[in-house]
This record gives structure tokens, C-alpha cells and sequence, in this order.
């Protein structure tokens, strides 16, 4: 479990948080749940997505389990700079489609003392590292990588296997279309292609 940090309030200086791992690791409900969290401490929250990103709704970051909030759907990163000068706390979903810029955008806004969260897929359905989270993982202060539940050995699941023949990188889906697997299974799938 993450345990919110409080060590740079003297200098006012925020931080950056990545929650990542597979689909279906409870990633978006990490991060819903930190900012249920924040906002029940009196603390001004903004949360963005891609505006690519409709599964569930257009305005809103919704989790598998549905659970919800409120959400501004962006096109580029820049502009969540541009709509975030009068809050605590910025989050971001989905990270892995925002553009990558978006590594830049975060590191400004911890440097004028803003907490940042972010959580999106740390790898693609290839098992390779996805747009800007590894560079995103590594200028995080803090990260937190998520599991899902194998569902061919029941043991944790690291990847997001695409059942579908579709090669496109991006391919919005849920269950119909991808299924989390552990190391062992995705490597026994990959070899099977």
C-alpha cells in the first residue's frame, strides 16, 4: 500500500507518483482511490485523460470495477499545464497514450509544488515498454507497480496479452480483447504466434 509522503512541504515542493503494471491490476482504482483521499483532506484535485480514451465515458476516468470521477479529456499535454495552475494535486490516466511531452509537463508541475499521480500500462501487448512510462517511471519519486491475476495459472500477471489478431499498438478493448498473463504464459503465447 502506498503511504502519501509529506517530506517537502517546508521547500513546497510536490512529487510525482506512477502507478503502473497490466490491465485489469487495479490501476485507475489506485488511483481514484488516492484522490478520494486528497479531496477528503481539503486538497484541490484535476484529473486528466486522453481524449482518445471513450470506453467508458467521455468525461469521466472510469475503473473496470466501476468506480468514477470526474476527468478532463486532453489532446495534448501541454494543456494540462494550462489547466492546472490553482490545484494541489494532478492526475493523469492512461498515461501510456498521452504524447511525451507529457514527461516534461509532470516534472514542471512537481518543481512548482504540485503532487502529480499518473498511472497507465508500463508495457504494450508485446511486452515492450509503452510511449512515455518508463521515462515517466523513472523521474517518479515513488512507484507502485500493480498485478493482476493470471487467468490461464492464477499466479500474478504482468502482461496484457491481446487475444484479438489486431496488431495496432492502440486498440482500446476490455476482456473481449486482452487477458492479463503471468511471465510464464505470456512467453508460452508469444511462442505459439
Amino acid at each position: 500500500m502506498f503511504l502519501e509522503n509529506n517530506v517537502n512541504h517546508l521547500k513546497k515542493l510536490g512529487w510525482i507518483e506512477v502507478i503502473c503494471g497490466s490491465m485489469f491490476s487495479g490501476k485507475t482504482e489506485e488511483l481514484i482511490r488516492r484522490l478520494k483521499r486528497a479531496e477528503f483532506a481539503n486538497q484541490k484535485i484535476i484529473i486528466f485523460k486522453p481524449i482518445t480514451d471513450i470506453r467508458y465515458s467521455q468525461n469521466k476516468v472510469v475503473s473496470h470495477d466501476s468506480n468514477e470521477i470526474e476527468s478532463i479529456p486532453v489532446a495534448n499535454s501541454k494543456k494540462i499545464l494550462e489547466l492546472s495552475k490553482d490545484v494541489d494535486v494532478v492526475a493523469l490516466d492512461e498515461a501510456q497514450f498521452f504524447d511525451n511531452e507529457v514527461v516534461d509537463v509532470s516534472n514542471q508541475l512537481a518543481n512548482t509544488g504540485k503532487r502529480v499521480i499518473i498511472a497507465g500500462l508500463d508495457m504494450d501487448f508485446e511486452g515492450n515498454p509503452f510511449g512515455p512510462m518508463p521515462y515517466l517511471m523513472a523521474i517518479a519519486e515513488f512507484v507502485t507497480k500493480v498485478h493482476a491475476i493470471c487467468t490461464e495459472t492464477g499466479n500474478l500477471a504482468n502482461y496484457s496479452h491481446r487475444i484479438s489478431k489486431n496488431k495496432d499498438l492502440v486498440l482500446l478493448g476490455e476482456r473481449e480483447e486482452y487477458q492479463p498473463l503471468s511471465r510464464a504464459a505470456f512467453k508460452e503465447k508469444l511462442k505459439k504466434r
